[in-house]
């Protein structure tokens, strides 16, 4: 190990390495392509930073910064930034000049510092490949590759950026592949871009996460934000991550978190990169507690004193939930991993721990009771207890003891100390049965004023109720909402308490008004109930129902009778209109006559809708005599061709006249054709071309067109 690698580790307090460090130092691999995996966690980036230190650096000390010499790719851009801060540090007595090219920063600026020179730089895949393109970096020099999180950047789709970067680097380069697991596709990849790679796997691989603590939390469905709030409440660690699935549920957990008194960042693809940037300083600064992530936070971040990872969500797989747990319990430290899971994904989350070959710890989600516990250890727990009396403080803990009980001050010191914390949440059983509903037994039927046409809603209705009648829900049936008022069902014996509470002017609200209904109502055919139901009526079978009976349509008057009818409407008469009960008929106005003869009378005055002369039929008489075929025109009726034996002509084609053709690729031009027939030894030129063909103009014996065709006008149409 170079001397100057070796100082910063003393400076970092590094006195042992962790096995894939110890792995990748072995003299045997220095230059070679290696393959590692290992978990995640076990100081990576340390590992291949030594690993190719042998590569880049001739001395002790690098010369002046030009071309890089080495080049790391991870798959997020906070990973490419933590990425250069550990190889800072790392390499800061060597003189180092450190870059990095990710997305979402000014190019400019990264082309500038491109531009002054860098010894290693650090890159996400889709930034890099623009700066390649553009000629903003030269790869001539790179000595090292370096794949950080290689299977991550498979999956978010980058293979054919690090196929065109790799092909863009020296083929005498020393690559290195960082991956936790080594998929089918990494193996491909390495085959194809790494010379005689060396497979290293580390022991720690045989043993998943040895010093993450895996709790699986079994809850309701109602409960999964209060479980999550319990358990960060419970462990109460320095940093912690909740992750999500997606961006919504990440802003949803951030702003109840927020609300509850946390000190909670979000972290998420829809961010910028100073806010993302931000976000993690914030953690690493102790100014947030919190910090609410999708899966893009889920590799490679790593916080300093991060204890407890939180599944809200369960994870696709069981790779992203080894990535996810992988931010706690690294280098050594002791982490919890707590999942968040309801009775209706059990069966996911047994599979996932099954195929990660971990052991979980089920249970239920910490109680209230239990936090508040946690709470009370963690008071007597604290130094403060065994710190001595400052002369500062003597005057106020001498007035203290003079003038309060001891009861009194443990009382106000146990009550400012909770006031630090939020309060837990009650949750539910998940294993307790719902009891079945009992029947809602004698009932009452109430009018309330306000219905469909008001918006009235059955959520604005029952507390409504509850809070003028001093009433509880258990005491409220059925709220059915009609067109001009909404009908309640209370129970016969709260009546009497909800009419004491409203009193005698059966006012709930302002302009809302309470009206007892003497019989249970009829409801309209489609209203559904919005409370506890009754039985239901008993249905006779479809096809014993009744047949609707409908009117005879009534028959077609005779033409006899549309005679009679007539044509022009009657006199309106002047005379007082006398009312009753039997409905007048309807007399429209007749319409016009038709163009045949027609009349147009309407069925009120006993016509149809339009009355036509009646169709007379065939004739009685003798057919009509017919002359013989030819008879008309004074000959004798012509045979007919199966008659007179008529054989069809067989086809003959027409001779058409040869002559020179034009060379191949040339246009049937006069040029072109007295150009062949000069070749050919033709006498006339003229001879050789097409003549039109007789007698297929349109009147018989007129020239055609120049193609042949009928005479033609100026655009295409006939003349």
């Amino acid at each position: 190990m170079k001397k100057a690698l070796q100082d910063a580790l003393d400076a970092r307090g590094y006195d042992t390495l962790t096995p894939v460090q110890e792995a990748v130092l072995n003299p045997g691999y220095v230059g070679a392509d290696l393959m590692v995996s290992a978990q995640t966690g076990s100081g990576k980036t340390l590992g291949f930073g030594l690993a190719i230190a042998p590569t880049i650096l001739d001395d002790e000390m690098f010369d002046a910064a030009g071309a890089p010499l080495a080049l790391v790719i991870a798959p997020t851009r906070e990973l490419a930034l933590q990425v250069k801060r550990e190889l800072a540090w790392l390499y800061a007595q060597a003189g180092v000049v450190m870059a990095s090219t990710v997305g979402g920063m000014d190019m400019r600026d990264e082309r500038r510092a491109l531009e002054r020179g860098a010894h290693i730089v650090v890159a996400t895949p889709g930034r890099l490949r623009d700066h390649i393109m553009r000629g903003s970096i030269d790869l001539s020099q790179c000595r090292a590759v370096v794949l950080d999180e290689a299977d991550e950047m498979l999956d978010l789709g980058f293979r054919e950026d690090l196929e065109f970067i790799l092909g863009e680097s020296p083929e005498d380069r020393q690559t290195l592949m960082f991956s936790a697991t080594v998929p089918p596709q990494i193996a491909k990849l390495a085959q194809s871009y790494q010379r005689d790679a060396i497979r290293v796997v580390t022991k720690s691989e045989t043993s998943q996460h040895a010093d993450i603590a895996y709790r699986a939390m079994i809850v309701n469905e109602r409960d999964t934000d209060n479980a999550v709030i319990n358990t960060l409440r419970y462990y109460e660690a320095p940093n912690a991550i909740v992750f999500a699935n997606t961006r919504a549920m990440v802003n949803r957990l951030t702003t109840r978190l927020s609300n509850r008194g946390f000190q909670v960042v979000a972290l998420s693809g829809e961010l910028s990169q100073t806010e993302r940037t931000h976000a993690l300083q914030a953690m690493r600064d102790g100014r947030a507690q919190v910090c609410v992530a999708t899966d893009v936070a889920a590799r490679g971040i790593d916080l300093p004193n991060l204890d407890l990872v939180v599944h809200a969500e369960l994870p696709s797989n069981h790779e992203t939930l080894l990535h996810r747990s992988g931010r706690t319990g690294r280098a050594g430290r002791k982490g919890v991993s707590a999942l968040i899971v309801t009775p209706k994904v059990r069966k996911k989350a047994e599979r996932i721990l099954g195929m990660a070959k971990l052991k979980a710890e089920w249970g239920s989600a910490p109680s209230a009771d239990e936090v508040l516990a946690r709470d009370e250890d963690r008071m007597f727990a604290d130094p403060a207890w065994e710190t001595p009396v400052a002369e500062s403080e003597e005057g106020v803990v001498s007035r203290l003891v003079a003038e309060k009980t001891p009861e009194q001050i443990a009382a106000a010191y146990l009550r400012m100390f909770r006031e630090q914390h939020t309060a837990p949440e009650d949750l539910s059983n998940p294993n307790e049965k719902r009891a079945p509903r009992e029947e809602f037994g004698p009932s009452v039927w109430f009018a309330v004023s306000g219905g469909r046409a008001a918006e009235a809603e059955p959520r604005r209705i029952l507390p409504m109720i509850c809070g003028a009648g001093d009433l509880s829900k258990e005491d409220v049936g059925a709220i059915r909402i009609q067109q001009d008022h909404s009908l309640v069902q209370i129970k016969e014996a709260s009546v009497s308490r909800l009419m004491n509470a409203i009193g005698p002017d059966m006012e709930l609200e302002k302009g809302v008004t309470l009206t007892r209904l003497d019989q249970a109502p009829s409801f309209e055919r489609g209203a559904r109930p919005t409370g506890p139901r009754g039985p239901k009526p008993e249905r006779k079978p479809y096809r014993d129902a009744p047949k609707a009976e409908r009117p005879m349509s009534q028959p077609e008057p005779t033409p006899d009778a549309k005679a009679d009818v007539p044509a022009k409407p009657a006199a309106v008469s002047t005379a007082p209109i006398e009312w009753n009960d039997e409905p007048t008929p309807r007399v429209r106005k007749p319409k016009p006559a038709d163009r045949k003869g027609g009349k147009r009378v309407g069925k009120a005055a006993g016509g149809t809708a339009r009355d036509r002369k009646p169709y007379k039929g065939k004739s009685e008489g003798p057919a009509r005599d017919r002359k013989p075929y030819g008879e008309k025109s004074g000959g004798e009726r012509a045979p007919r061709r199966s008659e007179a034996g008529f054989a069809a002509k067989p086809y003959k084609p027409k001779d058409k006249p040869k002559g020179p053709t034009p060379p191949e690729g040339k246009s049937n031009s006069k040029k072109n054709i007295a150009r062949a027939a000069a070749r050919s030894g033709a006498s006339d030129p003229s001879q050789s071309m097409r003549k039109p063909r007789a007698g297929a103009g349109k009147s018989g014996g007129k020239p055609a067109g120049k193609f042949g065709g009928k005479p033609t006008g100026k655009f295409g149409g006939k003349k």
